[in-house]
């Protein structure tokens, strides 16, 4: 649960009466089946940061090989994160360790 507590903590860090009318952060679910992470960057220190995508478990058309797949990418100032259906975590994680490395501390 300590991955949920640091998601909710860069959440609300967010939170100043404007971002959260307009952005937020998405988590849902996906048909093949696995899980999508989508937060928006705009108004975030991530804005305009780099990221390098990261993926495995996908072929060349990423579409998933097994269940053991993630791909995260920022696209459109946003976050997006897909995996298989035990890799919510995970990606969390990636998305969560950027943060971190962007920010230049711990969350």
């Amino acid at each position: 649960m300590e991955i949920l507590k640091a998601l909710q903590n860069w959440y609300l860090s967010q939170c100043n009466d404007s971002w959260e009318h307009r952005y937020g952060v998405k988590i849902d679910t996906l048909d093949n089946p696995g899980w999508s992470l989508k937060v928006d960057l705009t108004g975030t220190d991530l804005e305009n940061q780099p990221f390098s995508i990261m993926k495995y478990g996908v072929d060349k058309d990423s579409h998933p090989e097994s269940d053991n797949w993630i791909s995260c990418k920022v696209e459109e100032n946003r976050f997006m994160g897909f995996g298989g259906p035990q890799k919510l975590e995970e990606i969390i994680q990636v998305f969560l360790t950027w943060a971190s490395e962007t920010r230049g501390q711990a969350i």
